[in-house]
């Protein structure tokens, strides 16, 4: 990768340039494929080939690296989509109140259901909030106990 802003090349993919300090897609420079120099209305380098991308606009959110959790997104997606009505997605991000509010919920439901049926109601809400959870999981919007996103798959 190359800066767009510079064109020095960049080892790994850093939130800024450490030869100019600005952010590697702000600028409109050079490639950022091959550094070659382009002119701001470049839409594809004729050196390489490659589609010239652009800095994310002020309505795109940007989340810092500190602010990305180090759990796993498909650990988190998979654990919600098999052992959510176990609260068992929560427990790994830490989420402990929850996750036992989950489970209590599911051990309600399976101890009711059979007397009552008045049991499906805690059944209904359990499975309410593991389908939201699986949506936020897969979407990358769940978040850990620190508040952090995971994003990373």
């Amino acid at each position: 990768m190359f800066c767009r802003n510079c064109g020095k090349e960049l080892l790994g993919t850093p939130e800024i340039c450490p030869d100019c300090g600005a952010r590697p897609l702000a600028g409109n420079s050079f490639c950022q494929n091959c550094g070659a120099a382009i002119t701001p209305l470049t839409e594809i380098c004729m050196k390489c080939g490659a589609r010239i991308v652009t800095a994310p606009t002020a309505k795109a959110e940007v989340v810092a690296a500190e602010d990305i959790s180090p759990k796993s997104r498909l650990t988190t997606t998979l654990l919600a989509a098999f052992l959510g009505t176990f609260g068992a997605h929560r427990f790994y991000l830490g989420k402990i109140g929850t996750a036992i509010g989950m489970l209590i919920l599911t051990i309600l439901y399976f101890s009711t259901v059979w007397f009552w049926g008045i049991g499906f109601i805690f059944g209904i809400a359990v499975w309410i909030w593991v389908v939201i959870d699986f949506i936020f999981a897969v979407s990358g919007n769940m978040r850990d106990k620190e508040g952090k996103l995971i994003k990373n798959w």
